[in-house]
């Protein structure tokens, strides 16, 4: 494109020399000159306006990837509304920029108004070939972007079409809470048709205590608390807080009661004081801090260089496990919920950080009604119940005591983590021993001094 244009401008000065007049060839020489000068100028100038707007659209994608990777989270704290007014706040910062660029380029074809004037036929030709040319080029381009753009509306229209697997009851309430008493009852799920993960499961949690459910893998543990938060919908039974049916009050309302410290933590890609702060969005930096202090994190952030200013990477890859854990109790903290859900809120943790953490929890759980599903049974030997499942059903209940008495399920579950905790525990004495030995002179040498 810029080759024959060169060349167009060269073969009319040359004709305007040869044909009319010296003065003609100068004239378009210097407006041409003038119109490359300003265009290369302007679009210099452009230029730190169009990296402006690549950050500002990259900001945007990254809000709007971040928050669906981390949907759980974005539903743990009800944050749907505060997730699209941050992608809004992007997008609208996207716009503003695009429209400067879009303003700077106007000013940018000003100036390529034609040399008018008394050039006769030959200006008269050019003009009406570039007036018809002109539109034509024009409607080719936009019946081009046309068609793109329905192509990209199609996905967009199947995207609305998607139907919403948990829906509110037309007029559905909110819930009222009173002491924070849960009920299941006959309760029957499956994720897939025909195969049942919960089978007439049926449990009572009183206001304020503590139920522990452990059991084998895949036995639907976390399934219970997926369908307590209204993940999802139960198939039969029913489940009930204070009385009320959870299928028939707002999603958000219900959520607004119950806090989850699920098992792996997610992070947003932002500073730590934002990630704690999630919990409850509008809550000030005070009890931002309040809360990390109470999470027993307050000391370990203030080390950091930029402190609560820290940016803690992509999905929280800048925090190990314990501190991104604590970061999830502190969330839960400043949302202060009345039920708290713990999903082996500590399994992926070394034994010493998780005695830790496990004391931190406790402050958290005090008076309030709580279901852990747990890994390690030493955790929750101080549990009100512990419901034993297996294979969807309830196997065996009762206090930690009780259980290992009736010598069934539990008490062989029991059986072989001390077991393991035994060999672990010998197998790290033994490892003291030795090194305390090489730290000993030999007795045989220290005679001879």
């Amino acid at each position: 494109s810029i080759f024959p244009t060169i060349a167009d401008i060269i073969i009319a000065i040359i004709y305007f020399i040869t044909y009319l007049n010296a003065w003609f060839g100068l004239i378009i020489f210097i407006c041409m000159t003038f119109y490359l000068t300003l265009t290369i100028i302007i679009t210099e100038w452009r230029t730190k306006y169009r990296r402006e707007m690549n950050r500002m659209d990259n900001a945007a994608k990254a809000k709007a990837v971040d928050s669906l990777l981390n949907f759980e989270t974005v539903k743990y704290y009800n944050a749907e509304n505060y997730e699209v007014g941050r992608f809004e706040g992007a997008i609208l910062n996207y716009q503003v920029s695009q429209v400067s660029i879009s303003l700077i380029c106007l000013s940018q074809t000003a100036p390529s108004t034609h040399l008018g004037g008394a050039v006769g036929d030959y200006v008269l030709f050019g003009t009406y070939i570039i007036q018809m040319y002109i539109p034509l080029n024009w409607f080719g381009t936009y019946y081009r972007m046309i068609q793109t753009s329905f192509i990209d509306m199609e996905n967009m229209f199947q995207l609305f079409e998607e139907d919403q697997e948990v829906k509110d009851e037309v007029n559905a309430g909110s819930l009222l809470f009173k002491l924070g008493k849960v009920e299941f009852e006959n309760v029957y799920f499956s994720y897939i048709n025909g195969k049942e993960i919960l089978r007439d499961v049926s449990f009572t949690v009183l206001p304020g205590q503590t139920v522990a459910l452990v059991g084998p893998s895949g036995s639907g543990k976390s399934t219970i608390i997926r369908l307590l938060f209204r993940f999802y919908d139960v198939q039969g039974g029913c489940i009930r807080i204070d009385g009320q049916d959870i299928s028939k009050v707002k999603q958000t309302s219900l959520r607004s009661h119950i806090g989850v410290v699920p098992q792996d933590t997610v992070l947003f890609n932002d500073t730590i004081r934002e990630n704690i702060r999630y919990g409850r969005t509008t809550a000030n930096d005070q009890e931002v801090e309040e809360a990390a202090v109470a999470a027993d994190i307050h000391d370990k952030i203030m080390t950091f260089p930029d402190g609560y200013d820290t940016q803690v990477g992509e999905r929280g890859l800048k925090l190990s496990g314990g501190e991104k854990q604590r970061v999830a109790i502190a969330r839960t903290i400043l949302k202060a919920p009345q039920i708290i859900l713990l999903d082996e809120a500590t399994s992926a943790l070394d034994t010493q950080t998780e005695r830790n953490i496990q004391a931190s929890l406790a402050k958290v759980c005090v008076n309030r009604t709580t279901v852990v599903v747990a890994h390690r049974l030493s955790t929750i030997i101080a549990a009100d119940q512990i419901l034993v499942v297996n294979e969807g059903r309830i196997a065996e209940r009762g206090r930690h005591e009780d259980l290992l008495q009736k010598g069934g399920l539990y008490a062989n579950m029991w059986m072989k983590q001390q077991q393991a905790q035994d060999s672990d525990s010998s197998s790290d004495t033994e490892t003291k021993d030795r090194k305390s030995e090489k730290l000993q002179p030999p007795s045989t040498s220290s005679g001879h001094h």
